[in-house]
């Protein structure tokens, strides 16, 4: 059944799982590393436009989504 909470749960798994991605690790062996280099002037590529939104929400959502997913697992946990 989709419910507003089914929709909040899983935009909450999905940015766990955007902050839990490991450039690194993960990004690199796929080609998208953080070794992009952009020339001054140019528009940035769909590619760089996206792992600049894995860095924002990695850098900004980090303690919110501490709370975020305290407060999921105690409703969960009383609500069933």
């Amino acid at each position: 059944m989709f419910t507003l909470w089914a929709l909040v749960e899983v935009s909450l798994l999905c940015l766990n799982a955007v902050c839990v991605l490991h450039e690194e690790r993960f990004l690199a062996k796929i080609g998208w590393g953080a070794n992009n280099v952009q020339g001054f002037g140019e528009p940035p590529s769909v590619k760089s436009q996206v792992l600049n939104l894995i860095r924002s929400i990695r850098t900004v959502m980090k303690i919110p989504l501490i709370f975020l997913n305290i407060v999921a697992i105690i409703f969960k946990l009383v609500l069933g």
